[in-house]
């Protein structure tokens, strides 16, 4: 009798072994389909497509990299200047409009544009002069913006053709822009290797993260240059858009947009955006500052430096509805309001690109650093790794 209850309890105790194995696989098989179905989702979801974008007179071709999230968000970037040529954002209605400046062909970006969409280097804005110092030996930049140095020089990253490797993962997409600039290229010290990456993820934020390394002590001090128009109505100025910037102080300028070395405060000034203001509220006030940019293109001085990311600034159209915020590990931030744009440029779609159609909101250390001790160092050694990173979320209200 013993025996038979041992037997019985042996076959009871191996049916549970069965069934519970039988339910385990079922559950494992049920979430590896779960997981597969919900990564082929996001897979169809985020997807990266090539276009040609046309020919360098050289007979290069140039290709268009579209990337695409879940929400519609879609960015546009061609490898020659790493240039982001179309930018596609929900207004609050849900419509899908493109919100910042470029051109429809090629051939616009090769004759000398303002910069449109590109990435800045190896200087991002003004040096005085085109001339700096590393360790007492000078070197001798060009002079492409009057007596000063500008955005690069002649032939900056903005006019190079960058090696992309496009990346897609699960809940992100990603295009990896890598440049090597050559030892004395535009009167630079060293062989810079430069990777940046832009990312698209599902919260309609578009990162731009900075890498470099170099082989000779150098400066580096590098940029994204995308004019925005939250509109997404290229025909209307910006000057109703409301923009916060998180600084109390600004870098005035001299004649020649050069920063005279001064930290201003804003308070009691047209240069006051710690709170949400209306860009054209101000801008015509009788200032000197803003008689010598024409308008707003100045640099702020950031508040919570060295403090990883940080909200920098926010853009908001009233009308569309679309939110901007621009977050970053830099200790400024360049705020210009397309105040040379004058007519002559064509905008994408029929028409032109009027005065102040655009605005700029470009982090960066600050203008002319090479030669200003009290701003913070641009200077970059072998062995290290220059690193930053901006983020642009987008929303609406």
């Amino acid at each position: 009798m013993n025996s038979f209850k041992q037997n019985l309890k042996y076959i009871s105790l191996v049916c549970l072994a069965v069934v519970f194995t039988q339910c385990k696989t079922k559950s494992e098989k049920a979430t590896a389909n779960s997981e597969q179905s919900e990564i082929q989702e996001n897979t169809e979801a985020l997807h990266i497509s090539t276009s040609e974008f046309g020919k360098l007179p050289s007979g290069e071709k140039i290709t268009k990299y579209q990337l695409t999230n879940k929400h519609g968000m879609e960015v546009a970037i061609i490898n020659y200047g790493g240039v982001i040529t179309n930018l596609k954002v929900p207004d609050k209605n849900g419509a899908i409009e493109d919100v910042v400046l470029g051109f429809d062909s090629l051939e616009d970006y090769l004759i000398p544009p303002p910069y449109f969409g590109a990435i800045i280097g190896r200087y991002g804005n003004r040096i005085t002069g085109g001339k700096f110092a590393i360790d007492g030996e000078e070197y001798t930049l060009a002079q492409n913006d009057g007596k000063n140095h500008l955005h690069g020089g002649n032939k900056g990253f903005d006019k190079v053709v960058w090696e992309v490797k496009p990346i897609q993962e699960k809940d992100y997409l990603a295009l990896q822009l890598s440049y090597t600039s050559k030892d004395m290229e535009e009167g630079y010290p060293g062989n810079l290797k430069t990777i940046v990456t832009y990312t698209l993820d599902n919260t309609n934020t578009l990162k731009v993260a900075y890498e470099a390394t170099t082989d000779k002590k150098t400066v580096v001090n590098l940029t994204q240059h995308s004019y925005f128009n939250l509109s997404g109505d290229f025909s209307k100025t910006i000057l109703d858009h409301q923009i916060m910037i998180n600084a109390d102080a600004f870098l005035p300028v001299d004649s020649s947009l050069i920063p005279t070395g001064e930290f201003k405060d804003v308070a009691g000034t047209p240069f006051d955006f710690r709170s949400s203001k209306v860009i054209g509220k101000e801008i015509n006030t009788e200032n000197e500052q803003l008689e010598r940019g024409l308008g707003y293109d100045h640099c702020w001085v950031l508040n919570n430096q060295n403090n990883g990311q940080q909200l920098a600034a926010t853009a908001y159209d009233p009308e569309s509805g679309r939110i901007m915020e621009v977050f970053t590990d830099e200790p400024g931030i360049q705020f210009y309001t397309g105040n040379f744009l004058d007519g002559t440029l064509p905008a994408k779609g029929g028409g032109t690109y009027a005065k102040r159609t655009g605005f700029c909101l470009e982090t960066q250390h600050y203008p002319d650093s090479p030669n200003q001790k009290e701003f913070p160092s641009v200077e970059l050694k072998p062995g290290e790794t220059y690193k930053t990173e901006t983020s642009f979320k987008f929303s609406t209200k």
